[in-house]
């Protein structure tokens, strides 16, 4: 061990007169370790935050989305599907509709997105249809078996609101017979989770979605509407999916919106989420005049902007712990220069250089924030590792979109605030030691 830092060390240990030196050091310590500890936990609730949205937003939907400019629809879709499929870094296309509906079981209703598509090709580009926990997204794979029975059952379309399909009115067995053929026959829909408890919906219901377009008749516009079977409901965990998101089969959408063979966006997925921006514009040129598309970062630009910049608020406003533990340092090496005084001139009168005595103090100032940083990096991440396995802290999920908050430490994070700690701590030194190296000998032993 370096002479500085043996007496360094030794002055942390030593018994003192003033016992208020070794509080104030002790509570430098603990100040520097509170500053640590806070900044790893709230740097890794902002990563985890970051991370949740991130993984849950490009779980949900497409890396990039191609539609038309003007808004009519994509015609010949399955070429262009295929012809896009080819360009470089794109994994996966696969065509969807959207539209805003209305969806209602009984007195109950919700407005909802409702996503037509193909499930073959949805799997490949979003993983929602993979969070179904109850039910089954299987029958969205089958082809429109209903329409046989429609065809000769012109009435079931636009008729009046089916009995549920576990109705406990009494019924003749003929009659039973006859209502759960015709729900079997209904098009299959899957719902969010806290879309289907506001209607009151499980698996087996039936639901009115409602198109706001509506079709001209004698009468005027009405409403286009359709009945649809539950056949599954996902649970994303992500509240603004689960609370206004419906998939129906792309046929089925086609149908209910009177669209024909028409699709509104190609979505695609690809293999660096990073390179969205330039694949975005690759794409578009590539399908040519009238399309545009839209990336992931485009679409939640502002959010993680916000995450960002909670991120360095959040870096400055708790690194003032630090500050103050640092102060406490400055305070705590001040008293010990004046403590040691005598012991300053002896160690001179010996031999000792000037350099050697700032360095002394440096020495126990840092050894400070070493200990104070090493055991806020202890406590840091063992609570933000707990955090993120048991989930401790519950949230509101209306509110935040999760229902929990999300941990994530990062090794790199620690290393920043331990940097940042102990050049906080080192530069709290400079004073005291430039003050204990400027002790004169023989004016400090002019009494003894």
């Amino acid at each position: 061990m370096r002479f500085e830092l043996f007496v360094a060390s030794r002055y942390l240990r030593a018994k003192r007169r003033q016992a208020f030196i070794g509080i104030i050091t002790a509570i430098s310590i603990l100040g520097v370790a509170a500053g640590v500890a806070s900044l790893v936990i709230a740097l890794a609730i902002n990563n985890g935050f970051r991370q949740d949205l991130q993984n849950r937003l490009l779980g949900s939907t497409s890396n990039i989305s191609l539609e038309r400019i003007n808004d009519d629809g994509i015609k010949d879709w399955p070429a262009l599907r295929d012809r896009l499929s080819k360009e470089p870094h794109v994994i996966a296309a696969a065509p969807a509709i959207f539209e805003q509906v209305l969806i209602s079981r009984g007195p109950r209703a919700r407005g909802a997105v409702l996503k037509g598509m193909i499930p073959l090709y949805e799997r490949k580009v979003s993983d929602l249809l993979s969070s179904v926990v109850d039910g089954s997204p299987a029958p969205l794979s089958e082809k429109s078996a209903q329409e046989a029975a429609q065809s000769q059952n012109p009435a079931s379309e636009g008729a009046p609101a089916t009995p549920d399909a576990r109705s406990d009115t009494a019924q003749s067995p003929d009659d039973l017979a006859g209502v759960e053929a015709r729900v079997a026959a209904m098009p299959p829909i899957v719902l969010g989770q806290d879309m289907a408890n506001g209607l009151g919906a499980s698996v087996g219901s039936v639901v009115l979605v409602t198109s706001p377009q509506g079709e001209l008749t004698p009468f005027g516009m009405v409403p286009k509407y359709n009945r649809f079977r539950v056949v599954g409901i996902f649970n994303s965990g992500f509240f603004d999916y689960d609370a206004s998101w419906a998939f129906v089969r792309l046929a089925d959408a086609q149908k209910l919106f009177g669209l024909g063979d028409l699709i509104s966006v190609i979505e695609f997925k690809i293999d660096d989420i990073y390179r969205a921006e330039s694949v975005s514009r690759e794409l578009e040129d590539a399908a040519g005049q009238g399309f545009m598309t839209t990336n992931w970062m485009e679409q939640n630009k502002a959010l993680f902007r916000a995450l960002r910049m909670e991120r360095l608020v959040t870096f400055i406003t708790i690194g003032l712990i630090v500050f103050v533990a640092a102060l406490n340092i400055l305070i705590s090496l001040i008293m010990m220069v004046m403590e040691k005084t005598k012991d300053i001139a002896v160690l001179m009168s010996m031999g000792t250089r000037r350099a050697q005595v700032r360095n002394v103090f440096i020495a126990q100032g840092v050894l400070i924030g070493v200990i104070g940083t090493a055991i806020g990096l202890a406590v840091g991440f063992a609570l933000s590792y707990a955090g993120a396995r048991y989930h401790i802290i519950s949230l509101s999920p209306e509110v935040y979109s999760i229902d929990y908050v999300p941990f994530a430490p990062r090794v790199s994070d620690g290393l920043i605030v331990a940097f940042v700690a102990v050049g906080i701590s080192f530069v709290a030194t400079l004073y005291p030691s430039w003050s204990a190296s400027r002790v004169l000998p023989a004016e400090a032993l002019r009494y003894e």
